[in-house]
């Protein structure tokens, strides 16, 4: 790795963490006691264990958001709502980093989150909603991806409420296949284009107008 890429590295992960401080804080006093739990493994997560678990507990609605792929056998104990929580739009952005890809592309307005049905095929499931946070002057590519995470907690409430109320939900299947990035297809030296090119002002860029524009054709519940 150059030094130019070793900079980058230790400055992309070092603001991510000051990001994520910075939006979500410490949590603090939470009670989980009433709550029932299991704490399992990866390797664990389509065990039957898992799956008598989930049944024991006859949920009226699964919501998942970055686990492992669940398998057809675990996924048939859940109930009619199973959702995932998947940190991209899809079908555009599938698969893993995906909200920084969007920066990659110079496509800030395309990072957000996709709650979907879940399913076998990886993040490919019936589309309920798309969640995207108001970019704001100022803000950086960890801004962007925390504000999209706190985008989709505030909408998943929603969700469930007009779920509860009896709401018809939408259900779009996924008509383009878009692209699954993978984790290997990130390298350190993608950073240059965030920093060095960019000064990771590329929401600036955007808002003012430098970067062009194409609005993502997202799916709304409300």
């Amino acid at each position: 790795m150059s030094d130019q890429d070793r900079v980058n590295f230790i400055r992309h992960f070092s603001d991510r963490e000051a990001a994520e401080r910075r939006w979500f804080g410490q949590a603090e006093g939470l009670d989980w006691t009433d709550i029932s739990q299991m704490n399992v493994t990866s390797g664990e997560l389509n065990s039957e264990k898992v799956a008598d678990w989930v049944q024991s507990n006859g949920p009226d609605i699964v919501i998942s958001f970055g686990v492992h792929k669940i398998d057809d056998a675990l996924l048939a104990k859940f109930p009619a709502y199973a959702w995932n929580i998947h940190g991209g739009l899809s079908p555009w952005y599938r698969g893993s980093i995906t909200l920084f890809w969007p920066f990659y592309f110079l496509q800030p307005n395309w990072a957000g989150m996709t709650v979907h049905y879940l399913t076998s095929s990886l993040d490919g499931g019936d589309i309920v909603h798309h969640s995207v946070p108001e970019l704001s002057q100022g803000d950086g590519i960890h801004d962007v991806a925390c504000k999209a995470v706190r985008q989709a907690a505030d909408d998943i409430v929603k969700l469930v409420g007009l779920l509860r109320s009896g709401a018809d939900l939408p259900k779009e299947p996924q008509r383009s296949n878009g692209k699954l990035f993978l984790s290997k297809d990130w390298k350190p030296q993608h950073l240059r284009l965030i920093y060095n090119t960019f000064n990771n002002d590329i929401v600036d860029k955007y808002l003012d107008g430098e970067l062009g524009h194409q609005e993502p054709p997202l799916i709304r519940a409300f």
